[in-house]
């Protein structure tokens, strides 16, 4: 038996991108998680390490990815490492490593830009 499960929660680090592969739309994005810094037995401080990942969401989620995440989104997702390899146009062999999306929650959502204030109802 095997198992390939992943589980972060972290912040977004950019507005998901989203295109098409035979009208299945694909998501991607980067997400943030933090170690925080801390103090070891011997006095030494081991600083705060980000760590970042790259996300990618197809169907129904890329869609609501495309809607409502947005960079400083804070998720939680559930998914399952995939390292895929490609040749560049240079005719150099790339790799990367992403989480697949089985589940996410949208925990907190970044403010919306603000926005002209409406006029004083006094004024008009």
């Amino acid at each position: 038996m095997s198992v390939n499960k992943v589980i972060l929660v972290g912040n977004v680090g950019r507005k998901p991108e989203v295109r098409y592969i035979e009208n299945r739309p694909i998501a991607s994005f980067s997400l943030a998680t933090n170690e925080p810094a801390r103090q070891l037995p011997d006095g030494r401080v081991i600083p705060q390490r980000t760590e970042w990942h790259e996300i990618v969401m197809w169907d129904a989620a890329a869609e609501t990815a495309e809607r409502y995440i947005d960079r400083g989104t804070k998720l939680y997702i559930e998914g399952k490492l995939r390292t895929r390899q490609w040749q560049d146009r240079n005719a150099i062999t790339r790799r990367i490593t992403e989480i697949l999306v089985d589940n996410f929650d949208i925990l907190s959502r970044t403010s919306p830009a603000p926005t002209t204030p409406a006029p004083d109802p006094g004024t008009l």
